[in-house]
């Protein structure tokens, strides 16, 4: 299921991204006495009562010298509306209401989506001041008395969103169901690819970068499985995000990823493996999905006999930070390899999702470091007593010893290899967790 998704809107410095920070727990957003530091929509997790979202913090509104402050200010609003579950207009009990204020909480108000209000900067303890009462003109209900900086209120805060929001809401697919995110740059041909696999135009396709602006979701059914496709605009680099609306494109993108159970990674092959590329492979390899690399456009490749294996070598170079991920060479247009494509979304799903026993882990482990002794500092001698998988979708081991501190990074590598290659643990992240005996 999709994290549901909290924006924190409104004007420039009334303190929106230290609230931001505060609810993630870490100083994400740029924090400084200047309004419009936030250029760039910053999201990331925040828990709060075993439930987890999406908190997105938003740039303030800046109308540019040839820009209405109006209309920017409704493209921000708009843009938030867009995307959130529930909208958090935050702003400031020094400076009182404002006419900015007010022009957003109506807009906010007309959207019809669910709001909190949170009046920033009621740092002292107790009641609030008289000033306070005056945000109950906006119309939003009963405002939330926040300090940002101290953490005033931050869980009242909470509170009232989550009282906005199902959590029961169901995906709406059976878990028979494969979920794909088709993720990669704009222009690569991934409207392409879930149009073939469709066998229908479900998205539009164009040579210009950036058609696709939603996530859409395509499902298909075929003799290789179920499938529930989404569909990404592309994920560009920071500093290419000129639209407003192509930054919460990236946001989707990257919900995209985590609603999904496999990733295609689509590369362009007349382009090659770009910066940009190794960002989206990243972000899905953090977030534990069994990935897929996509060559697609491989029919537009003048090519021999040996042109497909220098590639995938120079491939396995360029993804060396995810060095278990398979390559498949397809064409979008022509339909070439499609079928390959799904055997292997297939397969990852599986490894993905795969399980040890205990027993063979341990037979490994005696056999691992048999062949491998485990390093010694001082005379002390690192002791691996037994090690379990916790976890699936990643594959996550624990491995229990007699001191963190001795199990060198090199050593855990040589683990994690033995156990990808002894369980052909292709396609996947695995994540390795070590405790000394007694931790919790």
């Amino acid at each position: 299921m999709a994290k549901p998704i909290i924006a924190v809107v409104g004007r420039p410095n009334v303190g929106k991204s230290t609230l931001f920070n505060k609810l993630i727990g870490q100083r994400l957003s740029i924090v400084q006495d200047t309004p419009g530091v936030t250029r760039d929509r910053i999201y990331a997790p925040c828990e709060w009562r075993n439930k987890e979202v999406m908190l997105v913090d938003t740039g303030g509104i800046e109308p540019r010298a040839d820009d209405v402050i109006l209309s920017q200010m409704r493209q921000q609003a708009e843009l938030a509306i867009h995307s959130a579950d529930v909208i958090v207009l935050v702003t400031d009990l020094r400076s009182g209401v404002t006419a900015t204020d007010q022009d957003v909480a109506g807009m906010l108000l007309r959207s019809g989506k669910p709001l909190v209000l949170a009046v920033n900067k009621c740092d002292t303890i107790g009641d609030p001041p008289a000033e306070f009462y005056e945000f109950y003109n906006l119309g939003l209900g009963d405002p939330i008395a926040v300090s940002a900086a101290h953490g005033h209120g931050t869980g009242d805060l909470l509170d009232a969103c989550y009282e906005k929001i199902d959590f029961d809401k169901a995906e709406g697919y059976d878990e028979e169901f494969v979920k794909v995110a088709v993720i990669g740059k704009p222009n690569v041909g991934k409207s392409s690819l879930i149009n073939r696999v469709a066998g229908e135009e479900r998205v539009i396709v164009s040579d210009i970068a950036g058609t696709t602006r939603d996530a859409t979701d395509t499902v298909v059914e075929n003799e290789f499985g179920k499938y529930v496709f989404i569909d990404t605009a592309g994920i560009r680099r920071k500093a290419r995000v000129e639209e407003e609306i192509e930054r919460y494109s990236v946001l989707r993108a990257y919900m995209a990823v985590d609603r999904s159970d496999v990733c295609v990674i689509v590369i362009d092959a007349t382009v090659g493996f770009t910066e940009q590329d190794s960002k989206v492979a990243g972000y899905a390899h953090e977030q534990g999905k069994g990935c897929v690399v996509a060559v697609n456009k491989w029919d537009a490749i003048d090519k021999d006999d040996k042109t497909m294996d220098e590639f995938r070598k120079k491939l396995e170079v360029d993804f060396s930070f995810m060095s278990y991920v398979p390559f498949v060479f397809i064409s979008a247009l022509t339909g070439q390899r499609v079928n390959k494509l799904f055997e292997m979304i297939n397969y990852v799903f599986e490894k993905n999702a795969m399980r040890i026993s205990t027993g063979r882990l341990n037979d490994l482990l005696a056999y691992a470091t048999a062949r491998v002794q485990p390093p010694s500092d001082k005379g002390k001698r690192l002791k691996i007593y037994y090690m379990t998988q916790a976890a699936t979708k990643p594959p996550t081991f624990v491995a229990f010893c007699n001191n963190k501190e001795l199990f060198h990074f090199s050593y855990q590598r040589y683990l994690e290899n033995q156990i990808r290659e002894t369980f052909q643990l292709d396609g996947t992240p695995i994540r390795f967790i070590v405790r000394e005996r007694g931790d919790n």
